[in-house]
């Protein structure tokens, strides 16, 4: 018998009229607009274009970033050299009529909006808005504050994150966005808690904020740290801060508890004024809550944007099998029911593909018949670059057993970071020492979004090497898992939770001392990784598939972004939307 008591009810679970603000310093938007440097920016786009997908509520703040990051040259001995990358935002974006203006340095600077439609699969729009200074009116100087991501020194850095946090508030009130979450994707935007502070105080630096207008900011606000060492929180002296933000603003920070060790620390500004904050990956928030005791710091793994990383082979045989994997990442899981020679031949068409560009640039032959390791990342000494090259002879022994071994490499170092420019030398140097015809061993220049999309989908393995516990997370990994590439990694970052050895990939035990650990890598690829690739394909294609299932159906953004939802942004709206749900069914 059909009941006629039940009402219906709308379900809605987000404040109707209001957004998500979602602030980054880089934010990747398009492979053809260099507004991101590597693993930040990549997460911040994959953030938004889920969020596009699933409909959320939300716009996003970023830099125009008219000159890019940079492009990286390497000559024959692997020396880096820089080039600006020059854009024209008006050839992606729409300038939006608004004009703010914030304080540097007692200067009045003015700035305007571009804004980039990032469109979802089923019509929703994240609008994105890069802050831009370049306005007539504004000096030189400050024409230029929005140039460069992560140029110049540390006043340059400070006078941005102005822009950015102060800035983007101010542009978000302009543009008649009601702001339900202030979400501060690491701390270059922690200044927007002092933009919102004053606009509670009556939009002035003066005066004494109460416990009631400090409780007032920290409800609207949200914070990611990303950053596992202390020396990668955006850190300022009291002598920069009193120049470049104002002396009233240097001591009411002070007051509020935001300085450690006699500077304006970012991080402990984002935290004091966030009601919720997490880290990165599950071991990344033990570490940060080891830093900042005094505070509760949760978790949300990170993750990739499925569609826009996996292979355009992989997508075909995907759709061809459960197209319902695009709307919900999840039914990635039937990939473990996927034909081992299907899987097996969309990764060889993606590893030719890659193979080709290998070609295309170096002149260098490799063999898709070959088993190929992958190592691309930001360059830092902490992820150990070549770790692989501990013990040459080893290695070379391994690629005699294997038939062969192949190993490429990209990766770009900061212009400021020399010891990362030497570790690029010494990769390319060990790749021309150690190649020959079983060995081979290629550097690729000026890595970024489309040769990393190649990468992840065309190597066989995916190496990782970092020094525990420096990984905070990592995605690079991720983008390959939902390829069916398995990675061999040291157990941090992301792969705690993402290794089940043999199934996944496989682990790098913990050693005292890099020699030892160079010698648990060489252990895997002689005892693990080897025999298994040399063993019936329909071996390694089952590799391929737990993989996929595995950690393609969990470590993506599709997941992420529902879990910020959820946690992080509306979890009282959510719970009480259930109490809906359930006091109706109950009827």
């Amino acid at each position: 018998m059909q009941s006629t008591s039940l009402k219906p009810f709308s379900y809605e679970p987000y404040p109707i009229g209001g957004v998500v603000a979602y602030f980054s310093m880089e934010i990747a938007i398009n492979p053809a607009m260099p507004t991101y440097s590597g693993g930040l920016g990549v997460l911040a786009g994959d953030t938004l274009r889920s969020a596009a997908d699933l409909g959320v509520p939300l716009v996003a703040f970023t830099l125009a970033h008219r000159k890019g990051y940079f492009q990286q040259h390497l000559d024959a001995h692997g020396v880096q050299s820089e080039e600006v990358q020059p854009w024209n935002p008006s050839d992606f974006c729409t300038e939006e009529a608004a004009r703010i203006t914030v304080s540097v340095e007692d200067r009045v600077v003015t700035v305007r909006a571009w804004r980039y439609d990032l469109v979802g699969r089923y019509g929703h729009v994240v609008p994105i808005y890069l802050l831009d200074t370049d306005v007539d009116g504004n000096s030189g100087w400050d024409r230029g504050l929005t140039d460069h991501l992560y140029g110049g020194d540390t006043n340059y850095r400070l006078q941005q994150e102005i822009v950015l946090g102060m800035g983007g508030v101010r542009m978000a009130n302009a543009l008649g966005h009601r702001v339900n979450v202030f979400h501060m994707n690491e701390g270059h935007a922690a200044l927007l808690t002092l933009a919102l502070l004053e606009s509670e105080l009556g939009g002035g630096p003066l005066g004494a904020p109460t416990e009631a207008d400090l409780a007032l900011v920290r409800q609207k606000c949200v914070f990611t740290t990303h950053t596992p060492v202390p020396a990668g929180h955006d850190r300022f002296s009291t002598e920069q801060t009193i120049r470049i933000l104002g002396g009233d603003r240097t001591v009411r920070l002070e007051r509020l508890g935001c300085y450690r060790d006699g500077m304006l620390n970012m991080t402990l500004l984002a935290l004091k004024f966030s009601r919720y904050c997490n880290g990165v990956a599950m071991q990344h928030a033990k570490v940060s809550r080891a830093m900042f005791p005094e505070f509760a710091i949760d978790s949300i793994t990170n993750g990739v944007h499925a569609p826009t990383w996996v292979s355009e082979p992989m997508q075909q045989m995907l759709d061809a099998n459960f197209s319902s994997w695009r709307r919900d990442n999840l039914y990635l899981r039937n990939s473990i029911d996927l034909p081992e020679k299907e899987i097996l031949s969309a990764h060889a068409r993606a590893k030719e593909n890659l193979l080709a560009e290998v070609g295309s640039r170096t002149g260098v032959v490799l063999d898709p018949k070959v088993l190929t390791l992958g190592f691309a990342r930001r360059v830092a000494t902490y992820k150990r670059a070549t770790l692989l090259f501990t013990d040459p002879a080893r290695l070379e022994a391994i690629a005699q057993a294997a038939g062969g071994l192949q190993i490429i490499y990209a990766g770009k170092a900061h212009p400021q970071d020399e010891p990362g420019k030497a570790l690029i030398q010494k990769v390319v140097e060990d790749a021309q020492k150690y190649s020959d015809s079983l060995l081979k061993i290629v550097y690729l220049e000026n890595y970024a979004w489309d040769l990393g999309a190649m990468l992840t989908a065309g190597v066989d393995v995916w190496v990782n090497t970092p020094k525990r516990p420096y990984e905070a997370s990592g995605t690079s990994g991720m983008k390959a898992a939902l390829n069916g590439v398995p990675s061999l990694s040291i157990l941090d970052g992301w792969w705690i939770e993402g290794c089940i050895e043999g199934v996944t990939g496989w682990a790098i035990e913990d050693g005292a001392n890099d020699d030892e650990e160079a010698a648990a890598l060489y252990k895997k690829l002689e005892t693990a990784v080897v025999p298994l690739y040399l063993d019936a394909p329909e071996n390694w294609a089952r590799i391929m598939r737990t993989t996929l299932a595995f950690n393609g159906s969990y470590f993506n953004t599709n997941r992420m972004v529902k879990q910020y939802v959820r946690n992080a942004y509306y979890p009282v709206t959510l719970i009480e939307a259930a109490k809906v749900r359930e006091e109706a069914f109950a009827g």
